[in-house]
């Protein structure tokens, strides 16, 4: 089917789906589905998030969208709480009611965004820090952009700025002056995945959404004692990949110009005292 031409008609749940998998190359196996909600229904507007919380659930409804794109699961961890831990659990049990009483479908959009050519979370992010005139390179977990030398407060305090978040957390010194950094998202701020960008792709920064603390972020501490000018940027998980879900709504918007698409992104998790 040619999505594209339906521009002046109604679309389906199933349908909109069908054009988000079906972009990149198949991908099995796959957490991405239809958690609530039928396929056959028609799209009135669609909300776009990194996850559908309790707040953006209710944003969604309030505008009327009767279809949450999210791109991680509403259930607290990566394949979901099972029905038989959630069934017990107060939270989850008000959650799945809101979720049921608002009629909102929601679809989990996570693999197949991230395994197209060019990683669409990824190339969210990139896009709107405004370094996609420096890239050099993008490799399936991360991209390697060649900026203009500028110390590590300084690309901090642009990281901020451009994705309008309150704060960043910093391994390394902040005067020390980085040209070649290497950008990644979500939960690749391990070391399985920094340490070969450091040795491998000789960057001097790595900007990464989360990781576990003792892996990547203390590599980086031992090997600036050993002289070697290492250092990341944290920036956390949903501040890594919301500008990868607002770019996804933006290529909607024009893909789908009859329907409304609405970015909903919740306000910063953490509370700095």
């Amino acid at each position: 089917m040619n999505l594209s031409a339906q521009h002046n008609t109604s679309l389906t749940i199933g349908e909109l789906i069908d054009y988000l998998t079906s972009r990149g190359p198949a991908v099995s196996p796959t957490v991405d589905k239809l958690l609530y909600g039928e396929p056959d229904t028609t799209i009135t507007s669609v909300a776009v998030t990194f996850l559908a919380t309790q707040s953006v659930i209710k944003q969604a409804a309030e505008l009327g969208a009767n279809l949450i794109i999210s791109h991680e699961h509403p259930y607290y961890n990566h394949n979901g709480m099972q029905h038989e831990q959630w069934k017990e659990d107060a939270v989850a049990q008000n959650k799945h009611l809101s979720i049921m009483e608002s009629g909102i479908a929601i679809f989990r959009y996570h693999d197949h965004c991230h395994r197209e050519q060019i990683d669409l979370i990824t190339d969210g992010l990139v896009h709107q820090l405004e370094w996609e005139p420096y890239m050099e390179q993008r490799l399936p977990a991360a991209s390697i952009a060649v900026l203009p030398s500028m110390s590590a407060a300084d690309i901090a305090e642009h990281i901020k700025h451009t994705l309008r978040i309150p704060y960043v957390r910093l391994i390394g010194d902040p005067s020390q002056a980085c040209s070649r950094v290497a950008i990644t998202v979500g939960y690749r701020g391990g070391g399985n995945v920094v340490l070969p960008l450091l040795r491998e792709q000789r960057v001097q920064l790595v900007i990464a959404g989360e990781g576990p603390e003792w892996e990547a972020p203390e590599y980086v501490r031992d090997a600036r004692e050993q002289g070697l000018d290492y250092s990341m940027i944290m920036l956390g998980h949903a501040e890594s990949e919301a500008p990868g879900m607002r770019y996804i709504a933006q290529l909607l918007a024009e893909q789908f110009p009859h329907i409304a698409v609405h970015t909903l992104i919740d306000k910063p998790l953490y509370a700095i005292l």
